[in-house]
């Protein structure tokens, strides 16, 4: 029994040990799957992605410039207001009186205008008939001069007295101003979008004007204020197209065009941004004042140009396999040397990984097997899913290594899009 144990043992392992080699070494390595995708020819857009939210382009905040409680209020959110319209009145007792009380002083300041110039008027007489009398030698010089002092008093006092009247007038005209902003009036024609007092409330504009009210003058016309890093900032101008896309509207998509780029930046968690505005249409009034805006700044394109994918820039393939195309580039050079011209690649291709000073390279599969790189050349904008290319070397339609598995992976690599093409290492 222990032999027999022995011999199913050995042979167990024996099995395992096939079918390891059987895997990995038959025919010289292991299989893998590589999934492609095609060298294309047609449009690249640069963009920057960035959040904002929508305003309107002109907002106007309604205030008051004096102090009282709210004695009625003849808006509300939404409503339509056009310029002149009576939103609110304050309640006036407090104002009006004190249009009477200037009207008062006023009035005091008038009379005693009329008084100081009587008692002007009567110095004069007496100061014209003592100087006849000192002509004359019948009153001393003395009483002359005395004369002539209370002359000038007396007009002293009556310019005194008409400074007060434009002063009471003055007064009086500040106050009836005040009353007449007791009437809280729109300034534009447009919607109401916010109302932040009730009646009954009081409202002190002793050190800033409250807001009582915020109207959008034209709905249609809405700005989006987005925030762009610092980083991406240098690619934005004024003029450039905008896609924009928001929660609300999930499968309509909005065009915007960038009108400024403010300098003003603004840092939050040692991040720079800067704020630029995008102008979008909003002629079917789908958009409204606050929503969360995510747009797609297009700062460059191009058309009918040939691109790689991105993700081929990126592929490396399995080390096994950069040897044996390594072995095989090594004897296609010799068999060469030699005067033979068989097997010579249509494009001249190096089959080794790049170093880090290299150019980026492609990875080609033709014919079912994996034939070797492709520098790239100078590379042009990339939408982050396509890299423009000018390597004439490559050709539209040519099959490029994006990722690769084993091939037991393979039902897995073609649910993952692409064409699966089966290589055995090195072959």
């Amino acid at each position: 029994m222990k032999v027999l144990k022995m011999l199913l043992f050995g042979a167990a392992a024996a099995g395992i040990a096939w079918g390891v080699w059987y895997v990995y070494f038959r025919d010289g390595g292991a299989e893998y799957v590589y999934r492609t995708q095609p060298v294309t020819r047609g449009s690249i857009s640069a963009t920057v992605s960035a959040t904002g939210s929508v305003n309107p382009v002109e907002m106007v905040d309604v205030g008051t410039q004096v102090s009282g409680t709210l004695k009625e209020i003849y808006v509300d959110y939404n409503s339509r207001v056009t310029k002149g319209q009576l939103v609110a009145t304050l309640d006036t007792d407090m104002l009006q009186s004190r249009v009477d009380e200037a009207k008062a002083s006023l009035a005091l300041a008038q009379a005693r205008v009329t008084s100081a110039r009587a008692s002007a008027a009567d110095a004069d007489r007496t100061f014209k008939r003592n100087k006849e009398l000192w002509s004359r030698n019948l009153i001393a010089r003395s009483e002359l001069d005395a004369a002539e002092t209370k002359l000038s008093l007396a007009r002293a006092s009556l310019a005194e007295h008409n400074a007060q009247v434009v002063q009471a007038r003055a007064s009086l005209k500040q106050a009836e101003t005040s009353l007449g902003y007791a009437r809280i009036v729109s300034p534009v024609d447009g919607v109401v979008i916010a109302r932040k007092v009730d009646v009954g409330q009081t409202v002190a504009a002793s050190l800033q004007t409250p807001t009582l009210f915020s109207i959008a003058r034209d709905l249609t016309r809405m700005q989006i204020e987005a925030s762009v890093d610092e980083a991406d900032i240098g690619r934005i101008a004024e003029g450039q197209k905008v896609v924009c896309r928001f929660d609300a509207w999930p499968d309509t998509t909005f065009e915007g065009t960038v009108t400024q780029v403010r300098l003003k930046s603004t840092v939050v968690s040692n991040v720079v941004t800067y704020t630029v505005i995008i102008r979008v249409d909003n002629s079917e009034l789908k958009l409204k004042p606050s929503m969360t805006a995510n747009v797609t700044i297009v700062t460059e394109e191009k058309k009918d140009v040939l691109r790689v994918p991105a993700a081929a820039l990126r592929f490396t393939p399995p080390n096994d396999v950069l040897a044996a195309l390594s072995d095989a580039s090594d004897a296609e050079q010799e068999e060469r040397g030699s005067g033979s011209i068989m097997g010579m690649p249509r494009i001249r291709m190096r089959n080794t990984a790049p170093s880090n000073d290299d150019e980026p390279v492609v990875w080609v599969v033709e014919g079912g097997k994996l034939v070797g790189s492709v520098p790239v050349g100078e590379q042009g904008i990339s939408d982050r899913t396509w890299v423009e290319v000018s390597n004439t070397q490559l050709e539209e339609g040519q099959e490029l290594a994006v990722a690769f598995s084993t091939a037991g992976a393979a039902g897995a690599a073609v649910a993952a899009g692409g064409e699966a093409v089966v290589v055995r290492s090195g072959r």
